[in-house]
């Protein structure tokens, strides 16, 4: 090694006072002029290896019938595993030129390993990181993993690789042993802990939500008691962004959904039902008992006629209904019948516990569009129906009173009209 440096030294002197310069200028400067060399050998070796290498594994990877290949072999993981040849190259260089120097400046060379070493240690990290981020990438287009929450696992691992490349850094520069350096953090655990608190806790969160398939990138959550109702966007480490329905941007913290209760509206969707309960209360003084007569006028009238078409009335059962009894078949007969009502779940028209608000009447069923406009669009339908034909059957809905019900009320002679 040292004959080899010392030949490749005086050539470049002899080529150096050939050009005119000094003996003195030319033993000055050999030893900067073959250290530029190694680095000139280095970039070129880094960039034949990117040219080359980088082709040849894009062409096998185009011509093989597997998809995880498009993944972990793509230009930006090989290149970064390419990068690792110029700090590879120059740890084999550098001794071998500097074995020549007669120990000429030693701190510069022990420098300079240092350097060299943390490169190395850089580009090893860079291309572990990106295979970290091509593997979940895959994962991420996998069916069974399709907007997982699994973002925060690889958030996870990038702070765990940043940490233990710290670590050997500062321990390349100190010449210390990594276990030494994780012996004196040791005893500064706690405040890491406290440092690192959110993301321990994120970690945990996240590992919970994704294992469970609790929550994952699309779905509509709510947290009335923290104003969160919106759709996921981000699962992250140490955060879940959410965007609401009128279109700000919600953060909250994942071991919070953990810790507390949420509401997700995923499942809703995915059963294809979204759930109608509304209630309307009736005036209990206009319940009554209807006839055969009043069973048949109802059957006469072009507003009723269709719906008491599929109803069985009194005679049919051999015995007296009341209005209210026979509006609630006529409902339920319309909601059961109804082409946008998911069939397949519950369908259900009951009465509530009376109040001195009136009897409420309970409509209970799913609509079979679990879009917002369209559900509520089917909602305002089935009640404007509700409150419109309660006055064939006799019934009147109860409501406070207003002041059109005040001003009835008022003599017609005392001037009094309320607004």
């Amino acid at each position: 090694m040292y004959r080899d440096a010392h030949i490749i030294r005086e050539w470049i002197d002899t080529l150096l006072i050939e050009w005119g310069i000094s003996e003195k200028t030319a033993l000055m400067l050999d030893g900067w002029i073959v250290l530029l060399l190694i680095f000139l050998i280095a970039l070129l070796g880094n960039a034949f290896m990117r040219w080359g290498v980088v082709r040849c594994v894009r062409w096998v990877v185009q011509h093989t019938k597997a998809q995880w290949d498009n993944f972990i072999f793509s230009d930006g993981v090989i290149s970064r595993l390419c990068a690792i040849v110029t700090p590879v190259v120059l740890l084999i260089m550098l001794p071998l030129f500097f074995a020549s120097l007669d120990n000429d400046l030693p701190w510069f060379f022990s420098l300079l390993t240092k350097i060299v070493n943390t490169y190395m240690l850089l580009a090893c990290v860079r291309f572990v990181n990106s295979l970290l981020r091509a593997t979940f990438s895959y994962v991420e287009h996998r069916p069974g993993w399709h907007n997982r929450p699994i973002k925060g696992l690889l958030q996870t691992g990038q702070v765990l690789l940043a940490c233990v490349t710290l670590i050997l850094a500062v321990a390349i520069f100190i010449d210390k042993s990594p276990v030494i350096l994780l012996t004196g953090l040791g005893a500064s655990a706690a405040v890491l802990m406290l440092i690192f608190k959110d993301s321990i806790l994120g970690l945990v969160a996240g590992v919970q939500l994704s294992l469970n398939n609790m929550l994952k990138v699309g779905d509509w959550i709510t947290m009335n008691h923290k104003g969160i109702d919106g759709v996921v966007e981000e699962v992250a480490l140490t955060t879940i962004k959410v965007r609401a329905w009128d279109n700000t941007l919600q953060t909250l913290p994942p071991y919070l959904l953990i810790s507390e209760p949420f509401d997700n509206w995923q499942a809703m969707r995915d059963r294809g039902g979204r759930r109608i309960k509304r209630s309307l209360n009736i005036d209990m003084t206009s319940v009554g008992f209807l006839d055969e007569a009043s069973i048949e006028e109802l059957r006469r009238h072009p507003m009723t006629r269709e719906s008491l078409s599929h109803v069985v009335t009194a005679t049919e059962e051999g015995r007296t209904f009341t209005n209210l009894e026979l509006y609630m078949r006529v409902l339920m007969n319309y909601i059961d019948r109804h082409p946008r009502i998911n069939h397949t779940m519950t369908v259900m028209v009951r009465q509530l516990q009376p109040t001195e608000w009136g009897l409420p009447i309970e409509l209970y069923c799913f609509s079979a569009d679990v879009n917002w406009v369209p559900y509520e669009q089917l909602q305002a339908e089935i009640i404007s129906y509700v409150v419109a034909l309660a006055p064939y059957f006799g019934l009147r809905m109860y409501q406070a009173p207003s002041s059109h019900d005040l001003n009835a009320m008022m003599p017609k002679h005392s001037g009094i009209t309320l607004k």
